[in-house]
């Protein structure tokens, strides 16, 4: 169970005392097999304060893939867990650079770090008094950061863009049920009704039964989607409902909306299999996708696509074979092209794939890569040469 902090810990891991402490807790490994020795240690010289060193430590060692510049920063457990990663919040605040913004569950400060450098006045506010003390030491130094306690369905501030990142946790379980959000959805979209508003939600929620009126932005990062974002209609480009974008740390971002064509050809399978990124799946922009790379569908209910070259920045299969999924005939074929390290891709088909990797035993040497879907009715297998 992990810790729960307390304004007392903030205060003392803010003071010179407790700074002190940090730097000699992060010395030890504070690994699975050594944390019970670790923790004895911390306990004989910092006594009560153990505990919350450990804890901060282990947070601060995760926080770094995920948040830029938070290596001297406070968590709580959930409030990490729920942070916007720093490339997803940065994207976001150059969309809303030149406006004052109001983050509404402002939690330990994620948000609103990303947005100071963007926005001349940034306020934050939170129910939860030890989330705002870690915000303060988190934000320290910002000149343009305001925080105050504040309950989200109770505005506080005018002439603002209110953001809002509601927790997707209810009864201890992650839900896409918008009724559970706390706060919930329609309140909020009820509290903030006519207010430029910009809500992150998961990316598992039902947007059409939803019925946002502005546009749906699914992003992902790194191959990963990370969250969708509801911009009202004065925050949304004109003519733009859904979009998708898509962030790397390795490449430069793009998006695609739904205001881009989604003319595509019907054709017979092409030389090669894409599985576009799941932001594009997400956002329902498959068929734009593919119009702006020159690809088609396998199936017109599913999200692979096929074509003739693959877009530039993007994995792809190339097909060696095309088989219906019998085991018996797919197992020999796989043993004469002496395969050996199998990864299978489903989509559309009930298909286990680590069970299916079992059944077919390869043993050979040759790496492959099997793609499984429908194809009007039929289950179909590509069999690839893995990139």
């Amino acid at each position: 169970m992990a810790y729960r902090f307390t304004r007392d810990d903030v205060g003392y891991l803010d003071s010179a005392t407790g700074r002190a402490a940090l730097t000699e807790v992060d010395g030890l490994a504070l690994t699975s097999a050594s944390l019970l020795k670790d923790l004895e240690l911390v306990r004989r010289a910092h006594g009560d304060r153990a505990a919350a060193l450990v804890e901060t430590v282990r947070l601060r060692r995760r926080a770094t893939a995920k948040l830029a510049g938070a290596g001297e920063w406070l968590f709580t457990d959930d409030a990490l867990q729920q942070a916007t990663p720093t490339a997803v919040a940065e994207h976001r605040a150059a969309r809303l650079a030149g406006r004052a913004v109001h983050d509404v569950t402002c939690s330990i400060g994620a948000e609103l770090a990303a947005l100071a450098p963007h926005c001349p006045a940034v306020l934050g506010s939170d129910l939860d008094d030890v989330r705002l003390a870690m915000s303060a030491r988190n934000l320290s130094g910002r000149r343009n950061v305001l925080l105050a306690k504040a309950d989200a369905l109770r505005p506080c501030s005018a002439g603002t863009v209110v953001i809002a990142d509601p927790a997707r946790r209810a009864d201890g379980r992650r839900t896409h049920d918008p009724a559970k959000l706390q706060p919930p959805l329609p309140d909020l979209l009820d509290t903030y009704r006519g207010r430029d508003l910009a809500v992150k939600c998961a990316p598992g929620l039902d947007f059409d039964r939803l019925a946002w009126p502005g546009e749906v932005e699914v992003v992902s990062l790194d191959g990963s989607v990370r969250e969708a974002c509801l911009w009202s209609p004065g925050l949304a480009e004109a003519g733009v409902t859904r979009r998708a974008t898509v962030l790397s740390a390795g490449a430069a971002a793009w998006t695609i909306t739904d205001a881009d064509s989604d003319v595509i050809d019907e054709r017979p399978p092409g030389q090669w299999i894409i599985d576009p990124d799941g932001a594009v799946v997400r956002s329902g922009l498959v068929r734009h996708y593919a119009a702006k790379h020159g690809l088609w569908q396998l199936d017109p209910r599913i999200a692979y696509l096929t074509g003739d070259a693959v877009p530039e920045g993007v994995r792809g299969f190339r097909v060696l074979d095309r088989m219906d999924l019998r085991e018996k005939a797919l197992r020999a074929e796989l043993h004469r092209r002496d395969c050996g390290p199998l990864e299978i891709l489903a989509r559309g088909v009930d298909v286990d794939p680590d069970a299916l990797r079992s059944r077919l035993k390869p043993r050979g040497s040759r790496p492959h890569t099997l793609v499984i879907t429908r194809i009007g009715r039929t289950a179909t297998v590509f069999l690839c040469a893995t990139p």
